[in-house]
């Protein structure tokens, strides 16, 4: 497990995260360890002295309204920003997806899903079996301009996948996405997740995304987490299943959204 400095350059073709080793965490089931986190623009803590484990294996969403941190916590943990204080450890073998693809324009799909990768046969065959897992096969060979917006998409998870990561870092990656494409996204998400075993922290602004895919679910306000909580619903989730609707009520009330119901107990009171 390695100490981030935030000294990394974003590579927009690679997105693996490197950083200093400058210590190794004693917790062997957890791939996250965050203790203390500060980072400040300006006169502002974004970070407040946040607090955060994940473990191996484990998918934790992270809601939060925007400009709370959300996307600063995980450019931190992707080694694409600094930390003013406080300690955070991640695993060397870290992939980001962000929310465009961010594909070489002048690679074909197969070569974007390999780039930085040593040349080889060994590597082809990795890359197709990576597309293969996200139904893109048969597009190996075509320009990354002649995708769909989904299918880029899926492109930018086999990329980050292949890498076998122990930490995965989720960018609100489906917000791009149009209904249909986004909920199919997210199953071929859970699926892969579940079958590869990485931590996994996404990032998004969807309450019903969070809590279909997520193990915990956790909301960012004012620099930390006001709440964290680990989700006891079995796959798959439906939103029409009571125990969904009433995390659902829970968070939003947590981010600040009245809904129907939360409305209706307060004028009852």
């Amino acid at each position: 497990m390695t100490a981030t400095t935030g000294t990394a350059a974003a590579q927009a073709a690679a997105h693996t995260g490197t950083a200093a080793h400058t210590g190794t965490a004693a917790h062997t089931g957890t791939a996250v360890h965050i203790r203390g986190l500060r980072r400040t623009f300006g006169e502002r803590n974004v970070l407040d002295g946040l607090d955060l484990d994940i473990a191996r294996g484990e998918f934790l969403a992270l809601l939060g309204a925007s400009g709370t941190g959300k996307t600063t916590l995980l450019r931190i943990l992707g080694a694409l920003d600094r930390h003013d204080a406080g300690t955070v450890l991640v695993p060397e073998a870290r992939t980001i997806v962000f929310q465009e693809p961010r594909l070489v324009p002048s690679k074909k799909v197969l070569a974007n899903v390999t780039v930085a990768l040593p040349r080889g046969e060994r590597t082809r065959a990795t890359g197709l079996r990576a597309l293969t897992e996200v139904g893109l096969e048969r597009h190996a060979d075509a320009w990354p301009a002649t995708l769909s917006g989904g299918e880029a998409q899926r492109v930018a998870l086999a990329r980050a996948l292949v890498r076998e990561p122990e930490l995965l870092l989720l960018d609100e990656p489906f917000a791009a996405l149009d209904a249909l494409t986004r909920l199919r996204m997210q199953d071929l998400v859970g699926e892969l997740c579940r079958r590869h075993r990485p931590a996994v922290l996404l990032v998004t602004h969807d309450v019903d995304e969070a809590v279909r895919l997520a193990d915990r679910v956790a909301v960012l306000r004012d620099g930390q987490l006001v709440t964290d909580e680990r989700i006891g619903i079995d796959h798959p989730r439906d939103p029409s299943d009571p125990a969904f609707a009433e995390l659902r009520r829970r968070l939003l009330a947590d981010l600040g959204v009245k809904t129907t119901t939360t409305i209706d107990r307060e004028s009852a009171e």
